[in-house]
């Protein structure tokens, strides 16, 4: 259900505790009393485990244990690369846990002693310029909080967001896991239902409203999802007046019609959307911009690829998110082509998956390239076998068309990145830096970019924190045979990029190399 990679190349992925037994065994053989049900009767003691740690590189894993009920929690990693985990279900909707990636073979899940001051269900995380990390809305939340919190702080620490209770709808929700966006401005997209606003949560002032998109509701459990996409960084370092001002435009795709929620739960599967929009939120009168998928998705999950475009997976044709309400499995992941002047060949279907990933399935972006697809569990509990759609534990790995063997030849590889003497691996912001690499074959008159992307915390169809900058290109010169250094600059401020780890990737004729793990302080 929900995934974070860390900068050590290790993924932790944990579920709800109140399923049922998982068929992972908790370490040396300890067990945990758990209430499953979370009904008033004796506790059941529970010898499984809900969460492990995942080794890309070696493909192996470790069970870790997690002590209160994670179910539709959040997360965001802060400027140390520490996964702080707020909310959940029942007793652990106020719950903060953090997790440390460390190579210790003994790191596990920690619980810390502050809490959340409002029960944050359905809620969602987004790192920010200052260190803090924001939590807004949850079910039934119309507010939002930081962590850490003020050691003083007028108001208590929580602070009213009258906007999550207008897009609130009773019967449905469509509200849950808002999308966030942090601008280039400071400011913070929100996105609920249909409706948009852009918050100063330093001022806790809504500054905008945006129209709202047409057509199906995106918030889950209508489930659609959300990126913003790329942030091009060129010329900004010849025009820092520009900075504030730099292009940005949020894209939304999926969902369903009002009412198939309700329908769902009838039995009757209505279809998904088949539409995306994308709205340039830093326009004077920014309009959504319509496009349509080639094919329909309830629950997809979108991530940004090193080469700046967007992969869509995972989801159904038909119904809704929560139990047994999706039918039609999509198996095929969908490229969007951003940059694609032609809205017509924007979208390429690629080669399908035999595994339907439905409701709490999840994906993220490995610093190989290649996109982690693991989970789905669209029924009330844990049912392995018995169900048209069983409880699906595995873990597999897509491979878009960059990482074709064919691509080798033309296929970088990073040796180093190198600010000033010593500085290895580690940014300023607006910092010079030398990105070293190796090519065997140079394809004369096509171009590079080196791109950042920081790792999401992905959830019910949605990777928050997520973003990609194209970065400043001062050159590029080949030093010795094969090898080449590209002069770059780091992104000029923490509104454009909080501080933190990201996966730095050099592009050579749209073939990414794998990435590199880069820290901005």
């Amino acid at each position: 259900m929900h995934m974070q990679l860390f900068h050590n190349n290790k993924v932790v992925i944990f579920d709800s505790t109140n399923f049922g037994p998982s068929n992972l065994s908790l370490p040396k053989h300890r067990c945990l009393e758990k209430d499953y049900l979370n009904q008033k009767k004796p506790a059941n003691i529970d010898c499984t485990a809900h969460s492990f740690l995942y080794d890309i590189a070696t493909n192996t894993y470790r069970p870790l244990v997690v002590h209160s009920n994670v179910w539709a929690s959040s997360g965001a990693n802060d400027d140390d690369g520490i996964l702080v985990q707020s909310g959940g279900y029942n007793h652990g909707s106020k719950k903060i846990r953090i997790f440390r990636p460390t190579n210790s073979e003994t790191c596990d899940w920690l619980e810390v002693n502050q809490m959340l001051r409002q029960g944050r269900y359905y809620a969602t995380t987004q790192s920010l310029p200052d260190g803090r990390i924001i939590v807004v809305g949850g079910h039934a939340a119309f507010n939002y909080e930081f962590f850490p919190k003020a050691a003083v702080s007028p108001g208590g620490d929580i602070y009213s967001l009258p906007f999550l209770k207008s897009t609130f709808d009773h019967i449905e929700v469509s509200n849950l896991y808002p999308f966030l966006h942090l601008l280039p401005d400071g400011n913070l997209f929100i996105f609920a239902n249909r409706h948009s606003i852009l918050l100063n949560y330093m001022k806790h002032e809504v500054v905008r409203k945006f129209p709202p998109i047409p057509g199906a509701r995106r918030s889950t459990p209508l489930t659609g999802s959300s990126v913003l996409l790329p942030l091009n960084l060129t010329g900004v370092r010849d025009n820092p007046i520009s900075i504030e001002s730099l292009d940005a435009e949020v894209m939304i795709c999926g969902g369903a019609k009002g009412g198939a929620y309700v329908k769902a739960s009838k039995g009757e599967h209505v279809l998904a959307s088949t539409t995306c929009g994308r709205l340039k939120v830093t326009e004077k009168e920014p309009k959504w911009v319509m496009e349509k998928m080639p094919l329909r998705r309830v629950m997809p999950d979108m991530l940004l690829l090193p080469t700046s475009d967007v992969i869509i997976v995972n989801g159904a044709k038909r119904g809704s998110a929560m139990w047994e309400m999706a039918d039609d499995p999509v198996l095929h992941p969908v490229l969007y082509v951003a940059c694609e002047s032609d809205p017509s060949r924007r979208f390429i279907v690629m080669n399908p998956s035999s595994t339907p990933r439905l409701f709490q399935s999840s994906a993220i972006l490995m610093p190989d390239g290649r996109i982690l697809v693991g989970g789905s569990n669209p029924t009330g509990s844990y049912k392995f076998q018995g169900v048209k759609y069983p409880t699906d534990t595995s873990l597999e790995a897509f491979s878009p068309h960059y990482l074709d063997p064919q691509f080798d030849d033309v296929r970088p590889s990073i040796s180093s990145i190198e600010g000033a003497p010593g500085n290895v691996n580690v940014m300023s912001y607006g910092q010079q830096l030398s990105v070293k690499f190796d090519l065997k074959h140079l394809n004369p008159g096509r171009g590079f970019d080196v791109t950042l992307i920081a790792p999401s915390f992905t959830t019910h169809s949605f990777a928050m924190n997520q973003r990609l900058l194209v970065l400043d290109c001062a050159g590029v010169e080949e030093i010795s045979n094969g090898v080449y250094n590209m002069t770059v600059y780091a992104p000029p401020t923490k509104n454009i990029a909080p501080p933190g780890y990201y996966m730095m990737f050099v592009v050579h004729d749209g073939i990414p190399s794998p990435g590199a793990w880069a820290k901005l302080e």
